[in-house]
């Protein structure tokens, strides 16, 4: 370590700065743990205020759970790789515009399909028969009316169930919503749909705190009254994919930090007025404050230890958050032999069997599908090695179209077992109080928490992990500025803070 690295625990010899030390420093110094878009996010509103900052992240590279692949020739996000939002009032909106990026818009507001819209779509059963579109189209509006049964039970229950439970609970109510034979499979379809969004089976999620896109459109139509109780504030615009991919606002946002990379934070001394944080290798960092935005995953596997140990309430709240699971196997073929839909899908007997593949030459002009799995099969798919979660996979597709390819590229995320995240994004779990967030986000002295699992209203998104970044980082400069009796305002001059005009090009529409 370079001796005289203002941010290593040896410049100090090893010892904590006292506070009169610290008044004497012109700029306060923060550690910023986890270089996902909030540890990123946060450190550039605190490098761009003229704060000490720097930012450890254990991978080999930044992004977190957002990681766009080249290696197709093509941009191919193999984390996240939607905008959920496409509006003005979406926080990276004046970044996505500065860059010049696209969006290939899949959905409005009212999908029943979440991120995609009914209509560019080819479903085939197991047998690979295609599935008439109207038969689709009918089982969609009996889903419709399911999940505003299930709000009905929200309702009616003090006590929260399962999103499962409630739809068992609807379906006696309604048996004629039932469905028999190929329809029952589309409907398996629907559901695993909604798994999917959530990341989650729908026996885990909770009916009580789930969020409920796109269901709270859906009620706001029909029943024309604002709805009760949502947990996320869904932003409005529907949903693009981006066509460059995440790669670019991660690059744009990391400018001139301070990055030092395979730096694994194992524990996090805090006090007063010092935070000192130990990598793998033994070395300490030591600063004025730290925020952290690794991903909820690790803190629940008590992977970071931390001295004094979190207080109880801190603790509960770790345990009680759920994380969901996703994971993507990407194929790129010699050439296009699907259809010319946004989406194939496969149904069966239960939501488990079904499957679904995303069509990146629309968006692309490259001959790529993407085959996703969310909840429990994300988990079983991890099990596999690649070429053989690759040759299910292929099963399934020429089960499709019996004139399927084999790919002549393939990559398999597995963010399930990956170290680095142990999942994808915070899940509501059954039973659990609704503060968590609250909780999550709440800071520790000069310990500051970050990460799409402590957004105010947008968890799971990428814009809620960015908007969560900011916040940790506008607290612990608040914070930090106070300590220091140094209470002047600092300027910095920020995307988010761009007067807006007009909207987010999508220059790339529907084909």
């Amino acid at each position: 370590m370079d001796p005289k690295d203002p941010f290593s625990a040896d410049f100090f010899d090893g010892s904590v700065l006292s506070h009169i030390e610290r008044q004497q420093n012109v700029c306060p110094s923060v550690i910023v743990i986890g270089g996902g878009i909030s540890g990123i996010a946060a450190a550039r509103i605190l490098h761009d205020a003229s704060f000490k900052v720097f930012l450890l992240e254990s991978r080999d590279r930044l992004g977190g759970r957002i990681h766009t692949d080249y290696s197709f020739g093509c941009p191919v996000d193999m984390g996240a790789s939607w905008l959920h939002g496409v509006c003005n009032e979406n926080p990276l909106a004046p970044l996505i515009r500065r860059l010049g990026l696209t969006l290939y818009r899949t959905s409005g507001d009212d999908s029943v399909l979440y991120d995609h819209d009914l209509e560019s779509f080819a479903l085939f059963d197991m047998d690979g028969r295609q599935v008439p579109q109207k038969m689709v189209v009918e089982v969609g509006d009996t889903f419709k009316k399911i999940l505003k049964g299930t709000e009905k039970v929200r309702i009616e229950n003090s006590d929260d169930m399962s999103v499962c439970q409630a739809i068992s609970v609807v379906m006696d109510r309604h048996p004629e919503l039932r469905q028999k034979g190929l329809a029952h499979e589309v409907l398996q379809w629907y559901i695993c749909r909604m798994e999917a969004w959530f990341a989650a089976d729908a026996d885990v999620i909770s009916l009580k705190n789930w969020d409920q896109l796109p269901l709270s459109y859906l009620l706001m139509k029909a029943y024309k009254l604002r709805v009760l109780v949502v947990k996320e504030h869904v932003l409005s615009g529907g949903h693009g994919l981006m066509v460059q991919g995440y790669d670019p606002i991660i690059k744009a946002l990391a400018k001139d930090i301070d990055v030092r990379l395979n730096h694994r934070v194992t524990k996090i001394l805090y006090g007063s007025n010092t935070v000192m944080a130990t990598i793998e290798d033994g070395r300490n960092f030591i600063a004025d404050a730290a925020i952290i935005t690794v991903p909820h995953g690790i803190l629940k596997a008590n992977l970071i230890e931390f001295e004094p140990q979190l207080p109880e309430w801190k603790v509960a709240a770790i345990s009680d958050l759920g994380v969901g699971n996703e994971n993507k196997i990407a194929l790129r073929f010699e050439k296009v032999f699907w259809p010319n839909v946004e989406l194939l899908g496969i149904v069966a007997p239960n939501s488990y069997g079904c499957g679904y593949f995303l069509n990146l030459h629309k968006v692309t002009g490259h001959p790529v599908l993407v085959y996703m799995a969310a909840g429990r099969f994300a988990y079983d798919l991890e099990k596999l090695t690649d070429d053989a979660a690759v040759n299910f996979v292929m099963l399934q597709l020429k089960k499709m179209m019996s004139d399927a390819t084999e790919p002549v590229q393939y990559l398999v995320s597995r963010w399930g077992t990956d170290v680095n995240s142990l999942g994808c994004y915070a899940l509501d779990l059954v039973g659990k109080p609704g503060d968590i967030y609250e909780r999550l986000r709440a800071p520790l002295g000069n310990l500051f928490f970050g990460g799409e699992a402590v957004s105010m209203d947008h968890q799971g998104s990428v814009h809620g992990a960015y908007s969560a970044g900011v916040m940790a980082a506008e607290n612990c400069q608040r914070h930090l500025l106070q300590e220091l009796g140094n209470l002047e305002t600092r300027q910095h001059a920020y995307l988010r803070d761009e007067v807006l005009e007009g909207t987010i090009p999508i220059q790339i529409s529907r084909m």
